[in-house]
């Protein structure tokens, strides 16, 4: 596919996804779902099964093609389904859609990166990709001080191999997520109550 094409579809995608997340916000606010986090949690249950597909497809879809900043992913799946079957989707959706970047890139190389990301990401990461890649990603990856997303397409793009990414991603995603869920919901809920409260 031509650069040019891919930009324009890559750009229409995220854009739809934002809009898609605009309406969702809408209708929960006219249909008061958001009013509590009770609310908020029957009308997801309310979806059965089919709700926590989406939620876990909205994550790795989220991880491939970033439409919302991840945390607030994060801060959703606790808030929608409770702190452990919260993690527990975030957890496989967030890694599920790690391992589908680094496909993507494995497949398609370096140039993809340009068309999903900034330079100036791409230049001050892309010297990480030397010999001690693997110790630096990894490291990345458990403790949430750069882009993992990014990170995870940038491993693609390297001879690392799918085994040792995929063995990186499911030790090392569990603290990172758990650190966001419930630091969020810790933000989140402080900020609630004051406002609210």
């Amino acid at each position: 596919m031509p650069k040019p094409i891919s930009k324009t579809v890559i750009n229409a995608c995220t854009a739809l996804g934002m809009a898609l997340c605009i309406l969702f916000v809408s209708f929960g606010i006219h249909q008061r779902i958001f009013t509590s986090q009770e609310a908020l949690q029957a009308f997801v249950e309310g979806a059965g099964p089919f709700g926590a597909a989406a939620f876990i497809l909205f994550q790795a879809v989220q991880v491939v093609l970033p439409i919302l900043p991840g945390g607030l992913g994060c801060l959703a799946g606790v808030l929608l389904f409770g702190p452990w079957w919260g993690f527990v989707y975030n957890y496989t959706g967030i890694c599920l859609g790690s391992v589908a970047a680094f496909l993507l890139a494995k497949r398609y190389g370096r140039p993809i990166l340009g068309l999903l990301f900034r330079q100036e990401t791409i230049r001050k990461y892309e010297v990480w990709t030397g010999r001690h890649f693997t110790r630096l990603f990894a490291a990345a990856i458990f403790f949430p001080v750069a882009p993992d997303d990014f990170l995870c397409w940038l491993a693609g793009t390297t001879p690392m191999s799918l085994r040792t990414f995929s063995a990186i991603i499911l030790l090392g995603k569990p603290a990172a997520i758990a650190l966001y869920s419930l630091g969020l919901t810790a933000v989140f809920q402080w900020v609630a109550g004051t406002i609210l409260g």
